[in-house]
Protein backbone atom coordinates (compact mmCIF):
# COMPACT_ATOMS: atom_id res chain seq x y z
CA UNK A 1 0.00 0.00 0.00
CA UNK A 2 1.66 3.19 -1.19
CA UNK A 3 0.89 6.42 0.88
CA UNK A 4 -2.76 6.97 -1.30
CA UNK A 5 -3.90 3.68 -0.34
CA UNK A 6 -2.99 4.24 3.60
CA UNK A 7 -5.10 7.28 3.00
CA UNK A 8 -8.06 6.15 2.28
CA UNK A 9 -7.79 3.05 4.59
CA UNK A 10 -7.52 5.12 7.59
CA UNK A 11 -8.70 8.52 8.69
CA UNK A 12 -5.01 10.37 10.35
CA UNK A 13 -3.53 12.64 8.83
CA UNK A 14 -0.70 14.56 9.29
CA UNK A 15 1.19 15.23 12.00
CA UNK A 16 -0.56 12.32 13.13
CA UNK A 17 -0.27 9.61 10.52
CA UNK A 18 2.35 7.32 11.77
CA UNK A 19 3.53 5.01 8.77
CA UNK A 20 4.52 6.39 5.01
CA UNK A 21 3.78 2.98 3.49
CA UNK A 22 2.53 -0.41 3.82
CA UNK A 23 5.28 -2.94 2.19
CA UNK A 24 4.09 -6.15 2.64
CA UNK A 25 0.46 -7.24 3.30
CA UNK A 26 -1.42 -10.86 3.58
CA UNK A 27 -5.01 -10.22 3.93
CA UNK A 28 -5.46 -8.87 7.60
CA UNK A 29 -2.91 -11.74 8.36
CA UNK A 30 0.18 -9.78 8.73
CA UNK A 31 1.87 -6.92 7.37
CA UNK A 32 5.27 -4.71 7.20
CA UNK A 33 4.92 -0.89 7.86
CA UNK A 34 7.35 1.59 7.05
CA UNK A 35 7.99 5.42 9.14
CA UNK A 36 10.65 7.00 7.98
CA UNK A 37 12.23 9.20 10.93
CA UNK A 38 12.76 12.60 10.15
CA UNK A 39 14.45 15.41 12.34
CA UNK A 40 11.83 18.11 10.73
CA UNK A 41 8.82 16.33 12.67
CA UNK A 42 6.93 18.55 15.10
CA UNK A 43 7.60 16.29 18.05
CA UNK A 44 11.56 16.80 18.15
CA UNK A 45 11.19 20.21 18.99
CA UNK A 46 10.19 19.08 22.39
CA UNK A 47 11.22 15.34 22.46
CA UNK A 48 14.33 15.64 23.39
CA UNK A 49 15.85 19.38 22.24
CA UNK A 50 20.13 18.12 21.22
CA UNK A 51 19.00 14.40 21.73
CA UNK A 52 16.17 13.69 19.79
CA UNK A 53 13.95 10.70 20.10
CA UNK A 54 11.13 9.02 18.32
CA UNK A 55 8.40 8.98 21.17
CA UNK A 56 7.56 5.57 22.11
CA UNK A 57 3.99 6.43 21.99
CA UNK A 58 4.09 7.22 18.16
CA UNK A 59 5.75 4.13 17.95
CA UNK A 60 3.07 2.37 19.38
CA UNK A 61 0.61 3.92 17.20
CA UNK A 62 2.54 3.31 14.19
CA UNK A 63 1.87 -0.33 15.02
CA UNK A 64 -1.50 0.23 15.43
CA UNK A 65 -2.09 2.25 12.36
CA UNK A 66 -0.41 -0.46 10.37
CA UNK A 67 -2.85 -3.25 11.93
CA UNK A 68 -5.38 -0.89 11.23
CA UNK A 69 -4.73 -0.06 7.44
CA UNK A 70 -4.61 -3.46 6.26
CA UNK A 71 -7.80 -4.95 8.42
CA UNK A 72 -9.47 -1.67 6.58
CA UNK A 73 -8.05 -2.71 3.85
CA UNK A 74 -9.52 -5.71 3.56
CA UNK A 75 -12.89 -5.03 5.09
CA UNK A 76 -13.46 -2.03 3.05
CA UNK A 77 -13.58 -4.54 0.06
CA UNK A 78 -17.03 -5.62 0.20
CA UNK A 79 -18.20 -2.16 -0.38
CA UNK A 80 -19.24 -0.66 3.12
CA UNK A 81 -16.44 1.67 4.98
CA UNK A 82 -14.78 0.61 8.59
CA UNK A 83 -12.84 2.21 10.51
CA UNK A 84 -10.62 0.69 13.83
CA UNK A 85 -10.67 1.52 16.90
CA UNK A 86 -7.77 0.72 19.40
CA UNK A 87 -8.88 -1.36 22.16
CA UNK A 88 -6.08 -2.47 24.55
CA UNK A 89 -2.63 -2.19 24.40
CA UNK A 90 -0.62 -5.33 25.93
CA UNK A 91 2.84 -6.30 27.03
CA UNK A 92 4.62 -3.01 25.63
CA UNK A 93 8.57 -3.35 25.74
CA UNK A 94 11.26 -0.56 24.33
CA UNK A 95 14.18 -2.13 23.72
CA UNK A 96 16.26 0.91 22.08
CA UNK A 97 15.42 4.73 20.92
CA UNK A 98 14.45 5.33 17.53
CA UNK A 99 15.88 8.89 16.13
CA UNK A 100 15.42 10.83 12.87
CA UNK A 101 17.65 9.07 9.86
CA UNK A 102 16.12 5.40 11.12
CA UNK A 103 13.65 3.24 9.33
CA UNK A 104 10.92 1.77 11.32
CA UNK A 105 9.54 -1.80 9.96
CA UNK A 106 6.13 -2.27 11.77
CA UNK A 107 6.18 -5.97 11.65
CA UNK A 108 2.29 -6.91 12.34
CA UNK A 109 0.95 -10.29 13.25
CA UNK A 110 -2.89 -11.25 13.86
CA UNK A 111 -3.09 -13.35 16.94
CA UNK A 112 -6.60 -13.95 16.40
CA UNK A 113 -9.97 -12.35 15.22
CA UNK A 114 -13.38 -12.82 15.90
CA UNK A 115 -16.18 -11.32 14.23
CA UNK A 116 -15.35 -7.03 15.02
CA UNK A 117 -12.49 -7.96 17.71
CA UNK A 118 -8.66 -8.51 16.72
CA UNK A 119 -5.58 -8.84 18.39
CA UNK A 120 -2.36 -8.80 16.68
CA UNK A 121 1.09 -9.05 17.56
CA UNK A 122 3.47 -5.90 16.71
CA UNK A 123 7.34 -5.71 16.75
CA UNK A 124 9.09 -1.72 15.50
CA UNK A 125 12.17 -2.97 14.31
CA UNK A 126 15.37 -0.71 13.05
CA UNK A 127 18.26 -2.52 11.12
CA UNK A 128 17.46 -5.61 12.12
CA UNK A 129 16.84 -4.63 15.76
CA UNK A 130 13.58 -4.66 17.64
CA UNK A 131 13.36 -1.53 19.14
CA UNK A 132 9.71 -2.12 20.44
CA UNK A 133 7.25 -4.46 21.21
CA UNK A 134 3.33 -4.76 21.56
CA UNK A 135 0.03 -6.93 21.40
CA UNK A 136 -2.24 -4.72 20.31
CA UNK A 137 -6.11 -5.44 20.44
CA UNK A 138 -8.88 -3.16 18.05
CA UNK A 139 -12.42 -3.29 17.32
CA UNK A 140 -13.39 -3.07 13.43
CA UNK A 141 -16.65 -1.00 13.08
CA UNK A 142 -18.89 -0.37 10.41
CA UNK A 143 -19.23 3.46 9.75
CA UNK A 144 -23.20 4.72 9.59
CA UNK A 145 -23.73 6.44 6.52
Amino acid sequence: MEIDAVLKALPHRYPFLMIDKIIEIDGDNSAIGIKNVTYNEPQFMGHFPGEPIFPGVLIIEGMAQTAGAIVINLENRSGDRHIVYLLTIDAVKFRKPAKPGDRLEYHIKKIHRRKTVGRYEAKAIVNGVVVAEAEIGAMIVKESA
